[in-house]
């Protein structure tokens, strides 16, 4: 199954290292970030998963739950645990689901659904794909995703700005330009007439063009 922004995100039942977890009642009335790993006891991964470990209270501010995903078994994800605490100073301090069937994987798009086999047997190089972020609102439906490659390390930094730049859209229906970082001006979206713009931004906007319209950030 093809996913796009806009997708219902696929529910599932997983095993994580936190326990049993119903994907669409975990992530409950939050937002979630679901972020993935092609294996254990890999290198870049390990310090992304110290990253977000370190980050997790700024995701919590922002009330978004935080989950990961290696095709590896729950006990291999304890026990990369261990060296993930000792070389980035942080353990994991949120579930990470083992796909050992590569169902997960599959669901997601990350793995073609006709992939044989499960994680026994498969390199990293095998599960290369395993290696998205897909931010999922409240409503369940996938709001934004980033893909990269084995090679190259997420910025997480960059993961919160986007988290927020979606939650300020969702919130008060505007729009971000390039290099948005939180407190500067937005847009207003092309699919919000000139009236309709006058009752929802009073105080006027900077019209640069008829379609690129700028106002300060709601607060």
């Amino acid at each position: 199954m093809s996913l796009r922004i806009g997708s219902t995100a696929p529910d599932f039942t997983a095993e994580t290292t936190e326990g049993t977890i119903h994907f669409h009642d975990w992530i409950g009335d939050s937002w979630a970030l679901l972020f993935s790993h092609p294996k254990d006891f890999t290198p870049i991964c390990t310090t992304e998963l110290g990253t977000v470990a370190r980050l997790k209270p700024e995701f919590d501010r922002r009330n978004c739950k935080l989950i990961g995903l290696s095709v590896d078994p729950v006990a291999g994800h304890r026990l990369w645990a261990q060296d993930i605490a000792e070389t980035q100073g942080t353990a994991p301090n949120y579930p990470i689901i083992g796909d050992t069937d590569l169902n997960v994987a599959k669901l997601y798009d990350m793995l073609p659904a006709e992939a044989s086999g499960a994680s026994d047997g498969r390199s990293a190089a095998d599960n290369a794909t395993v290696r998205s972020v897909f931010f999922i609102g409240p409503d369940k439906k996938i709001k934004a995703m980033l893909v990269y490659p084995m090679s190259n390390g997420r910025d997480f930094n960059e993961v919160l700005r986007l988290l927020d730049a979606l939650q300020l859209t969702a919130k008060h229906g505007v729009a971000t330009p390039a290099n948005w970082h939180p407190g500067d001006d937005v847009v207003i979206p092309t699919s919000i007439s000139d009236e309709a713009a006058k009752q929802k931004f009073p105080g006027g906007w900077k019209a640069l063009k008829p379609y690129l319209r700028v106002v300060p950030q709601p607060k």
